[in-house]
Parts: structure tokens; sequence; C-alpha cells
């Protein structure tokens, strides 16, 4: 399955490792630390230029590489969408 992370951003959700409010998650500074990793390394997409509310880690098992994609969309709505895709699968 597939979800949209907001403008014209898509993922598997196969992929996602995790889906993070930024808010509350970037209170601890390991989390601070891991996000500027991320950045330094070049593995962060940013979605879109709207305040960001949420991130998700995603791992391509085929390539080996992690990504952190930076959203507008709350990790709420996010985690609301993978449900709703999941409920119509079954």
């Amino acid at each position: 399955m597939f979800l949209h992370l907001g403008q014209d951003t898509i993922i598997t959700t196969d992929e996602i490792i995790g889906i993070f409010d930024l808010d509350t998650s970037t209170v601890m500074k390991s989390t601070r630390d891991f996000l500027s990793m991320m950045s330094k390394e070049k593995k962060v997409v940013n979605v879109s230029y709207e305040l960001p509310k949420s991130f998700v880690m995603t791992y391509n098992e085929k390539t080996k590489e992690k990504t952190m994609y930076i959203s507008p969309i709350s990790s709420m709505t996010l985690l609301k969408r993978i449900e709703n895709v999941n409920y119509i699968k079954e």
C-alpha cells in the first residue's frame, strides 16, 4: 500500500519504520542529533515548504537506504491514513 505525505510525495507503507511528531520528538537531544546527522548525510526529503509537523523514517531493503521525509501533515493524520488503508484492504 501507499501513503501520501503531502504535495507530490507518496511512499510505500512497507518501507515505513516510524512516523513521528516533530513537536514532541525534538524535545530529546538525541532525536535532534539524529535529525542533524540525517541532514548532513543528505537523506532528508522536505515534502513541502509549509510548516513541518511530522517526519517519517523509511528503510528500503533492496537499496539498504534510510530516508527521512519531513511532512506538513500531522503524525496522527498519517497514522489514520494507514489505518484506513488497512481497513479497506481487509
